[in-house]
C-alpha cells in the first residue's frame, strides 16, 4: 500500500488531520490499537474563556475560526449532528465573582463572549443566591459520535488499521518511509498519552493528567445550558449529566476511583438540591504539557517524522487548528507558532 501520510493514533488529534488530509485529497491509514480514551470520555465542551479566573484562551478566536466550520463538514460527512449549540452559564458564589465577571466584561479580547447582564435565573435545584453569567458562542460537541463513526468510515475503505504500532519495524529514509507493507513519505504521531513510549518523541514534556467524569440521571434539574460552579454540569439529554472533571497528577491509568466519585459528589451538591442516580462514572489521562501549550512539529533528526499532540483539557477547539497548522507547515513550509512548536524544547 502506497500513502501519503500515515497516522498513528485515532483520538480528537489523529481524526481531525485526517480530516485536514481528506478536505486536501491526501491519502492515508490510520494505526490505533484503541488504547488511548482521552478523547472518546471528553465533556466536548467549546468555550473561549477560562471561567476559573475570567480569562480568554489561548488563541480562541483563531480555534473557533478554524474548528467550527470543520466540525460543519463533518457532520454533513458521517451524516450525524455532532455540534449542540448550548450556552455556559456560570454560577456566582459572591458579590466579589460577580464584580470580578463585570470587570472581564471590559475586557475587548472577552466582551464578544461574556454578556454583560446578571443572569437571574430560577431554578428550584439549583442554589444561586448571586445568579449567573452566561458566556456565548459556546457548544458542545459529540466526540465519542465523531470518532466512532469516523473510524467506521475508515474500516470500510481498508483505511484504519486496529493494532498497535510497532516502532521497530518503521524503516526511515530521506525521501520516504516504510512500515509492514505500507510506503508514505511522512508519517504524524498522534497519540496523545500514548507518546510516552514513542521512542522518536518521548523526550518532550507530556506530562499526562487523568480526568474522571460522572453521568448522573438527574429527572428533577431540568436545565438546558451548561453549568459552571466547583464542577461543569454538561446536559446530554434524556435527563442525563455529565458531571466533571477531576485533575489527578499520579495516577496514570484509566481505572476510575473510589475517591475521585467521592470528590465530584461533593461538589456536585454544594449547589444542585434535587435527587440524582450515578449511573456511570469514566476515566481517562489528558494529554498535558506543563506550560499548557500543544506538542506540533518535526523531528529535529528524522524530517518526515511529526507530532500533533498534547491538546490538554481543550482538545475539541485545539485539535482542529493545530491538525491544520501542521498540515500547512507540512505541505507548505508555513512556519509554526512558536508557543506550540516542540522546537522550543531543543
Amino acid at each position: 500500500m502506497k500513502v501519503d501520510y500515515i497516522v498513528v493514533g485515532s483520538g480528537l488529534a489523529g481524526i481531525l488531520f485526517c480530516e485536514v488530509l481528506r478536505k486536501y485529497n491526501k491519502s492515508f491509514v490510520i494505526i490505533d490499537d484503541n488504547s488511548q480514551k482521552s478523547s472518546v470520555v471528553a465533556g466536548g465542551l467549546y468555550n473561549p474563556v477560562i471561567l476559573k479566573r475570567f480569562s480568554s484562551v489561548w488563541k480562541s478566536k483563531e480555534q473557533l475560526e478554524i474548528a467550527l466550520p470543520i466540525y460543519k463538514v463533518l457532520e454533513y460527512y458521517l451524516n450525524v449532528k455532532l455540534d449542540y449549540k448550548i450556552p455556559v452559564y456560570r454560577l456566582f458564589n459572591s458579590v466579589e465573582e460577580q464584580n470580578n465577571w463585570f470587570n472581564a466584561c471590559d475586557n475587548p479580547k472577552l466582551s464578544m463572549y461574556l454578556k454583560p447582564e446578571l443572569n437571574k435565573y430560577q431554578n428550584k435545584s439549583v442554589n444561586a443566591s448571586y445568579g449567573f453569567g452566561e458566556v456565548l458562542n459556546t457548544g458542545r460537541i459529540d466526540t465519542s459520535t465523531m470518532i466512532l463513526e469516523f473510524k467506521s468510515k475508515l474500516l470500510n475503505e481498508n483505511r484504519l488499521l486496529e493494532t498497535s504500532f510497532d516502532y521497530e519495524k518503521l524503516i526511515i529514509s530521506k525521501k520516504d518511509i516504510n512500515y509492514n507493507e505500507i510506503n508514505a513519505t511522512q508519517i504524524v504521531f498522534a497519540e496523545g498519552f500514548g507518546l510516552k513510549q514513542n521512542p522518536f518523541f518521548n523526550y518532550l514534556p507530556l506530562n499526562g493528567t487523568k480526568g474522571e467524569l460522572l453521568i448522573i440521571h438527574a429527572p428533577d434539574l431540568n436545565i438546558d445550558f451548561v453549568l459552571k460552579s466547583s464542577v461543569f454540569l454538561i446536559p446530554l439529554g434524556e435527563d442525563k449529566y455529565s458531571v466533571g472533571a477531576t485533575y489527578e497528577f499520579n495516577d496514570k491509568t484509566n481505572t476510575v476511583t473510589q475517591s475521585a466519585r467521592e470528590e465530584l459528589i461533593t461538589k456536585l451538591e454544594s449547589f444542585i438540591t434535587c435527587k440524582y442516580t450515578v449511573i456511570n462514572q469514566v476515566a481517562a489521562i489528558r494529554p498535558t504539557v506543563k506550560d499548557r501549550r500543544p506538542l506540533v512539529g518535526q523531528h529535529p533528526k528524522y524530517k518526515n517524522l511529526y507530532v500533533l499532540n498534547g491538546l490538554g483539557t481543550r482538545g475539541v477547539m485545539i485539535a482542529p487548528y493545530v491538525a491544520t497548522k501542521l498540515f500547512q507547515y507540512i505541505e507548505n513550509g508555513n512556519p509554526l507558532d512558536s508557543e506550540m512548536d516542540i522546537n522550543r524544547f531543543d
